[in-house]
């Protein structure tokens, strides 16, 4: 990992901002989306570009801001990467939010989330935190190919349930879903099953399928190659050099997707989550250490 002092650390407008501590990723995920050549890494991905004054920067930030919102973090680059162990910049952030009142949303496949789980929980008592966590693989197994360097969907499901337990909502995002490895009923109906034994709030689907773009297709590709050998050649007979991949079974998914969110009460498009997260009710904004 490489330091540098990043000339700002927030994005957005006054509804909800999204900051990024880290810049690039050590979990390996063999899909990932921000490895893309369109975000202009000038590093090697893994070499995680740490904005060490990240907290000095938020401060001046949220010290600014009259009305309070939703802070999301996690949307490029994990808040809680094997170097957040050591920086716990990520919860210095979570500290400021706290003090300054605003919300937090946190998108992750980490379980180093629950050595937060005590300042998550007082954010969401005194404003409100949601927690976000990837799940695209029930079978734990193949999530380790899939998703190689970070916890495997069972924790993940066990964070869900400590979150849970705590009273901090959740969102997960079932997504990608990958054309012919894990674009199965099975696999699809099982995770719902988990998110709601543990009592998700929302979860995001993208249409059953994934996204490649130059610089994540080489590398996906590159990972078919080693993993399921001849798939690549499948790939590029069907989809070519599209964007958009979808499964062949996507419609049927999708209509079991939606079922089955909707027969437990569990919001099921991206524009429901996205909107139930942004949103920071106004009886929560007023306590703020302004108010005390």
């Amino acid at each position: 990992m490489h330091f540098v002092n990043a000339k700002g650390i927030l994005a957005g407008n006054a509804g909800h901002y999204g900051m990024n501590i880290y810049r690039g990723c050590t979990h390996g995920c063999i899909y990932c989306d921000s490895r893309s050549r369109c975000y202009q890494f000038r590093h090697p991905f893994e070499d995680i570009e740490v904005k060490q004054n990240a907290p000095e920067l938020l401060e001046k930030a949220l010290r600014s801001k009259r009305k309070r919102c939703m802070i999301g973090t996690g949307s490029m680059s994990d808040p809680y990467m094997h170097c957040e162990e050591q920086l716990r910049l990520t919860r210095r952030c979570l500290e400021l939010i706290l003090a300054y009142g605003f919300g937090a949303a946190i998108q992750t496949k980490s379980d180093r989330i629950l050595q937060d789980i005590d300042l998550l929980e007082e954010i969401n008592r005194s404003a409100k935190c949601v927690v976000q966590m990837t799940l695209t693989t029930f079978d734990d197994a193949l999530c380790g190919i899939l998703e190689p360097h970070v916890c495997n969907t069972k924790r993940r499901i066990e964070v869900l349930e400590e979150m849970q337990k705590r009273g901090i909502p959740t969102v997960v995002w079932m997504t990608p879903i990958l054309p012919f490895i894990n674009d199965t009923e099975e696999n699809v109906t099982a995770i719902l099953s988990e998110c709601i034994r543990v009592g998700v709030k929302g979860v995001i689907d993208f249409g059953m399928g994934l996204t490649l773009r130059e610089g994540d297709r080489e590398y996906y590709y590159a990972a078919l190659d080693r993993h399921f050998p001849g798939l690549k050649e499948r790939y590029i007979r069907r989809y070519g050099n599209a964007y958009e991949l979808p499964s062949p079974d996507a419609r049927k998914l999708s209509e079991t997707f939606q079922r089955i969110c909707r027969e437990n009460g569990i919001l099921s498009s991206p524009e429901a989550c996205f909107s139930y997260m942004h949103e920071l009710p106004e009886k929560y904004a007023q306590m703020s250490i302004f108010d005390l």
